[in-house]
């Protein structure tokens, strides 16, 4: 008696689980162009870098009345004047060489040097600092050289700069166009007309330049901490101007209207006993403070001026105030900036602000 006659189980109580049939794996065929031993270890994968076709490897069948040979030929390179011949070997078909100019002449690239004469040299090109014959020189090694102009201040005799071999040859090609030319507007155009050269400034280039390649680790660190900080000053000057903008972008200049202007233009206090003190003794301080200041500076720009009259005479006036007087402005087609500012025009400009200003106190009131 075992467990299954005691709990009255039958004595094959799990049927026997038949096994599923694998469907049979598919045969990868070898493919051609492969050894059997390196698809064995690719396992038919696609390789990591991208193979050539092998159709793009056969040349295209040749047809049965071309005969080809390879010959050895001489040659001449028009790109050298010796007439210098030399030999290679070329596919000849059907026992005619190939004809034409050497394939490689076509990368022979010169530069045009002007040329000019005696009387051309005394005329126009005569230099202090500079002989006949070391600009003759000058110029046979620029056509040398291709105007490679390192190679040239190292054969040069003298101890000129590049920047003064670059200079001399410049100036001197740009005085012979112009003396040719039938007027200066035929060659205003010209690279060399156009845009001259300036030694001063490339030798401050490459001054600079060396002293930003010649920075350690440590100093390029710092400029960066630097650079940031001027970032973050920057926008933080930016945010004050626009909140400034926005609260009253006006500008004014006072020049001689001095203090007595300022206090005409205020609010009277007999016109509205409503009206608080304090918004009409303020702006009169403010203004004669800024009146002040601007007498101590001796010299400043009339725009700057009517900046600091209008702020001064909007500082008791909320933002929301403040917007009201440039909504009237362009309602009354005024601009909030003069586009002419005189001092006249700034003086009135002012005063249109403060009755505005005025008639919106009082509608408050």
């Amino acid at each position: 008696m075992d467990a299954k006659d005691i709990l009255g189980l039958p004595k094959n109580a799990l049927p026997i689980q038949e096994k599923k049939s694998k469907p049979p794996k598919e045969s990868q065929r070898k493919p051609d162009g492969i050894s059997r031993e390196v698809y064995a270890l690719t396992g038919g994968l696609a390789p990591l870098m991208p193979a050539v076709d092998v159709n793009q490897l056969k040349r295209k069948a040749q047809s049965d009345n071309e005969k080809i040979t390879w010959q050895w030929l001489p040659f001449t390179n028009s790109a050298r004047k010796d007439s210098l011949q030399l030999y290679h070997w070329v596919r000849v078909v059907n026992g005619i060489p190939p004809t034409g100019d050497y394939s490689f002449a076509k990368y022979n690239k010169s530069v045009d040097v002007l040329k000019y004469t005696d009387e051309e040299y005394e005329k126009y090109l005569t230099d202090p600092a500079w002989t006949k014959e070391e600009t003759d020189q000058l110029f046979d090694l620029c056509e040398r050289f291709d105007l490679r102009f390192i190679v040239v201040a190292d054969r040069f005799p003298s101890s000129k700069t590049v920047e003064e071999l670059k200079d001399r040859y410049y100036s001197v090609s740009r005085a012979i166009l112009i003396a040719r030319a039938l007027s200066p507007g035929d060659v205003a155009t010209h690279p060399l007309v156009k845009e001259t050269y300036n030694a001063s400034q490339e030798t401050e280039r490459k001054r600079a330049l060396n002293l930003l390649l010649s920075h350690t680790k440590q100093q390029e660190r710092k400029d960066v901490e630097v650079l940031a900080q001027a970032k973050k000053i920057s926008e933080a000057r930016k945010a004050s101007k626009a909140s400034e903008e926005s609260e009253l972008p006006v500008l004014s200049d006072i020049g001689s209207l001095g203090a007595d202007k300022a206090t005409a233009d205020t609010v009277n206090p007999s016109t509205n006993s409503q009206i608080p003190s304090s918004s009409i003794t303020a702006p009169v301080s403010e203004t004669a403070s800024v009146i002040a200041s601007l007498r101590m500076l001796r010299v400043y720009l009339r725009s700057y001026a009517l900046e600091q009259m209008v702020q001064a005479a909007s500082s008791s006036a909320g933002l929301r105030t403040i917007k009201r007087v440039e909504q009237t402005l362009q309602d009354l087609g005024v601009n909030l900036k003069p586009k002419v500012p005189t001092k006249a025009v700034c003086a009135e400009h002012l005063e249109l602000r403060k009755e505005i200003l005025t008639l919106l106190n009082l509608q408050k009131q």
